[in-house]
């Protein structure tokens, strides 16, 4: 069962927005690896349970390495934390981590990139739950994105670009800072997903493949064998209650026809390799 849009939302900014990077698959199957512990770490933070009974929840980063969750159960922090789609990629979770929602306030020691505010978060999860974890790749229920026309041609909202945003984004990252009166220039936005719409510039199909998995549902794959990177303006119509599935409702397109008819590709339910988060201890925080 897909979640419901207000959960899909929260997960993709949390996962791509604030701190985006691709779902990287490094193992083969039936490998497992433990995870090296987190070195970064928040100067101050605040962990309370949140009982205020309601249904919204929110994940934010401020500027200056503050980080912000509200009636956020610890599934999604893990999310956030490792970069997975908890309900595929969790594994070994007691039910309270999934029910019980938290507060959180921390702040780090100035700005933090999306890797480094990852990093701190994860420390924080070890320091503060007792986390632990290892990864493991299995064989799992997937979606590969391939193409979905025999002579191999794109749909009208998916063009060749000249543009490799990535490069660009690392080139700007790695330049030296400027002066304190000529600040950097913003990092350009490769990807950005609203409820209902994903506009790309100069990305690769397999960053758009990852940054479907929260809305299908399941991870996505690349499997389309089309390199470079590409322009995407891709529509389709959120469903109150839950995303479309492939049935989509009447008046309405689900994702799975927009990808076929605005992309010339298609999600096609497959088994492939997905690499998953295993909790080998965890334990509710004291609170402070």
């Amino acid at each position: 069962m897909l979640r419901s849009t207000a959960a899909v939302v929260a997960i993709v900014v949390a996962s791509l927005l604030v701190l985006e990077g691709p779902l990287l698959l490094r193992l083969t199957a039936q490998q497992a690896t433990a995870v090296p512990p987190a070195g970064r770490q928040f100067e101050v933070a605040s962990i309370k349970p949140n009982t205020s009974g309601r249904r919204a929840s929110s994940i934010n980063v401020q500027p200056g390495g503050r980080f912000d969750a509200t009636n956020v159960p610890l599934e999604r922090l893990i999310a956030s934390a490792y970069r997975i789609l908890p309900e595929q990629q969790l594994i070994g979770a007691p039910d309270w981590v999934n029910t019980d929602p938290f507060d959180i306030v921390a702040k780090g020691e100035g700005a933090s990139t999306p890797e480094e505010m990852s990093e701190m978060l994860r420390s924080l999860l070890e320091e503060r739950f007792n986390l632990k974890v290892h990864r493991e790749t299995r064989e799992l229920p997937i979606y590969a994105l391939t193409l979905s026309r025999s002579d191999g041609r794109l749909g009208d909202q998916l063009k060749p670009s000249s543009v490799d945003c990535a490069a660009l984004r690392d080139g700007a990252r790695s330049a030296a800072p400027g002066s304190q009166s000529s600040p950097p220039a913003p990092l350009p936005f490769c990807l950005q997903m609203r409820p209902g719409a994903l506009t790309a510039t100069g990305a690769a199909l397999s960053q758009v493949a990852t940054s479907l998995s929260a809305t299908a549902g399941r991870i996505v794959q690349d499997r389309t064998g089309l390199t470079g990177t590409f322009d995407i303006e891709l529509s389709w119509t959120p469903e109150r209650g839950g995303q479309l599935g492939p049935g989509g409702i009447d008046g309405g397109v689900s994702l799975f026809t927009a990808i076929q008819e605005q992309l010339g590709l298609k999600l096609e339910s497959q088994r492939g390799p997905v690499e998953v988060i295993v909790i080998d201890t965890v334990s509710r925080p004291t609170p402070d």
